[in-house]
């Protein structure tokens, strides 16, 4: 499994937020620049780069700490948040990401998700994010009543050749991940999925490699908090996924 360092950033600056609630924010880089190179110097092959004030505004709105992240390391990065038509699709990727995320806009708008399929191919990553089993939107601030494992069928039957899962209830808790809830999803495709939420410590991920034994197609993990307060290093990480 990949580990995919997280760097979410609101107001520029590198932030967690606890269960995906705004107002339950702690800063930990006053530039998000400096949580990328301390990643990569760690030994990181992915970076997961999240622009909160454009998930919530519903367009980018940091592009150019995209920009300085990407020119700042040497490892790849994938990038999220307020991606919601072709024209901000194509700013990220041309701002040095490598994979742009896509969430809200897959959902409601079956044609851009086809063109940026078309358009950018594998480079795409479709972000499919619950509660309670539940599909949720629009920086996770609206709940659906779509099942997450029968909205990740479907959108691998458009073309989707990529998932990142995050359960919202244990983002930011380190309280670990929902491993029977990420088996659920994981056996309805055969994509490879992301998986994001709730590592806190070493076993954590050691349970989640023991998953990827058995499950494939899981293929990395997003790890943020964790990380920021020191539970384990990045050297640490990659070790204990492989």
């Amino acid at each position: 499994m990949i580990l995919y360092p997280a760097i979410d950033i609101r107001g520029g600056r590198a932030v967690r937020l606890l269960q995906g609630d705004y107002e339950r924010e702690t800063a930990y880089d006053a530039d998000p620049v400096d949580a990328a190179r301390r990643w990569a110097d760690e030994g990181a092959q992915f970076l997961h780069v999240v622009d909160l004030d454009g998930a919530k505004a519903g367009e980018a709105q940091n592009l150019d700490n995209i920009r300085r992240i990407a020119a700042a390391v040497d490892c790849p990065i994938q990038v999220g948040g307020g991606l919601r038509d072709a024209d901000a699709v194509a700013a990220v990727l041309n701002a040095g990401a490598a994979r742009v995320v896509i969430g809200t806009a897959a959902l409601r708008d079956p044609e851009f998700l086809d063109q940026a399929l078309a358009e950018h191919g594998d480079r795409v990553v479709v972000s499919v994010d619950a509660r309670g089993g539940r599909v949720a939107l629009s920086g996770w601030t609206e709940r659906t009543g779509r099942d997450v494992a029968d909205t990740v069928a479907q959108l691998e039957e458009q073309g989707v050749t990529r998932f990142l899962c995050t359960e919202i209830d244990v983002d930011g808790t380190m309280k670990g991940p929902a491993l029977e809830e990420l088996t659920r999803i994981a056996s309805s495709t055969s994509a490879p999925i992301i998986a994001s939420g709730g590592v806190g410590d070493i076993s954590d991920l050691q349970a989640l490699a023991e998953q990827a034994e058995s499950r494939v197609n899981l293929e990395g993990v997003i790890v943020g908090r964790a990380l920021y307060e020191q539970r384990f290093t990045v050297a640490e990480a990659i070790k204990a996924l492989r």
